[in-house]
């Protein structure tokens, strides 16, 4: 063969094969510099990981606990503490702490933190539904914070460190902690993880706020609203005469088939990015992350709970019935016709901390039933949505009464309902401990899980407030919410 037909033939195999990097070369043969020069031209797009590494969801080798491998409900006992080792001798140890005290912190974080999650769902939806918004379901953005506060409590190893206090453990069991955290980091953390969620600050943090800042009804409840073609959108441009925007134009079925699947798509995907994003950050703040003092916590902290947890709740229930802008009041507005108050924020956190209540021991009580599908979860999730459609379909429609056929059966009636779509079914529904269970589940058991939540909840939704949108049609409600005025 010439040396102008070897220069000319066509490239074989082993021609590419050999511009392929070696990825099972020893470490020296990789860096040599005619090697990584060699290798440069396939660093491409093409030479990219796959995005799944673990394909065998079931492998042994697999370094992600599953949700299905233990129960969250159980704790160690007593309680673990790993801390580095203290120069100074141990104090004698005390009796431990009691179980009816626990309790009432408990449900104290649990009222606190439920109203002050509803509180800033309900700021987040009033900020982010403005003219032009690029997405228009603005309980989003309340589902991604609470996600994204639900991570960092969960990879946190700071804040709870000393978990139920050094006190409460001897020195046998204090050396064995130690010992353990230092063999054996994975299994410390695992039963760290265990014990905080005993803790009543965590509880009222994870549970009660993030539980309470999120809302699975509302989302499904935009999720039938999109489909439906009544998916109140902020009005983007001037018009000669401002339209409302809660009235839509006739569209497609198709493009509502595709409104459907955008609201589920985005908003699950952001809420587990969030979930994720928020773990990230509590490892990124791992050594600058204080820890809160187990003494401060429960000589201090759960003491002022109870007073400002049951306060908050008494005073939500006092401004309900006189609230400031009734005709008498400091902010009034004339009659009772121009109340809007009630509507809008105070029957809300009347009903915020019993939603709460019955989600944390509904989960309690029903998510150790099968560890592969929490139930707990699921069923407070399909109840609110139920409930929550119950609500607006009786708020869009006529009620005949002896005044006449008022919508929602007047003012005070959907204020009520109102408060009972945003309080209770707020609560007793969440999207943070959702994606969160999705996140640690196995990944066939993930998927079963999620889209069963999806599509039971849907289904309510067509069910109850399908029959009413497809029959008498929706009203305007008597009183004024985020969805009948900016």
């Amino acid at each position: 063969m010439t040396e102008a037909a070897s220069h000319s033939r066509e490239p074989t195999y082993l021609d590419y094969h050999a511009r392929i990097p070696q990825r099972h070369a020893s470490k020296q043969e990789r860096n040599r510099p005619e090697a990584s020069t060699q290798a440069q031209p396939s660093l491409n797009e093409v030479d990219a990981p796959e995005p799944v590494q673990n394909r065998q969801d079931d492998s042994a080798w697999h370094r992600q606990t599953h949700l299905e491998d233990e129960s969250l409900e159980s704790a160690p006992t007593p309680p673990s503490f790993r801390t580095r080792p203290s120069s100074s001798p141990p104090s004698p140890q005390r009796d431990p702490p009691s179980p009816v005290a626990t309790q009432l912190y408990i449900v104290s974080h649990l009222v606190f933190f439920s109203i002050w999650g509803t509180l800033a769902r309900l700021g987040m939806q009033w900020l982010t539904f403005y003219p032009g918004a690029p997405l228009v379901t603005p309980v989003l953005w309340a589902n991604v914070g609470g996600s994204f506060v639900m991570g960092f409590l969960s990879e946190d190893r700071r804040l709870f460190r000393e978990e139920w206090g050094l006190d409460n453990m001897n020195s046998h069991a204090r050396e064995k902690a130690l010992e353990q955290e230092q063999s054996d980091p994975a299994a410390a953390k695992k039963a760290h993880a265990k014990t905080k969620k005993t803790i009543p600050l965590y509880i009222g943090l994870a549970t009660g706020f993030c539980g309470s800042f999120t809302s699975f009804s509302s989302f499904m409840r935009d999720v039938f609203l999109a489909l439906s073609n009544n998916l109140p959108t902020p009005v983007n441009h001037p018009y000669a005469t401002v339209p409302s925007f809660t009235s839509t134009i006739h569209r497609n079925g198709g493009y509502s088939f595709m409104a459907l699947l955008a609201v589920i798509v985005y908003t699950v995907a952001l809420s587990l990015a969030a979930l994720n994003v928020g773990a990230h950050l509590a490892l990124a703040l791992d050594r600058f992350t204080p820890t809160l003092s187990f003494r401060l916590t429960r000589r201090f902290i759960d003491p002022l709970i109870v007073v400002l947890a049951w306060g908050c709740w008494f005073g939500a229930i006092f401004l309900s019935i006189w609230p400031p802008d009734r005709p008498s009041g400091p902010s009034s507005r004339g009659s009772w016709a121009n109340e809007v108050w009630r509507g809008e924020v105070p029957f809300a956190l009347v009903f915020a901390p019993i939603g709460c209540l019955l989600r944390y021991y509904a989960s309690f009580k029903l998510n150790p039933i099968a560890a592969s599908f929490p139930l707990g979860t699921f069923a407070v999730n399909m109840f609110g949505c139920a409930v929550e459609a119950m609500c607006y379909s009786i708020q869009h429609v006529p009620i005949t009464s002896s005044a006449g056929a008022l919508v929602g059966g007047g003012r005070v009636g959907c204020q009520v309902l109102q408060g009972v779509m945003d309080g209770f079914c707020g609560t007793t529904t969440t999207v943070s401990t959702w994606v969160t269970e999705l996140q640690s589940l196995r990944r066939r058991h993930a998927y079963v899980y999620g889209m069963a939540s999806v599509v039971a909840g849907l289904c309510l939704m067509v069910i109850i407030m399908g029959s009413v949108r497809w029959t008498v049609g929706f009203d305007t409600p008597a009183c004024v919410t985020m969805r009948t005025s900016l």
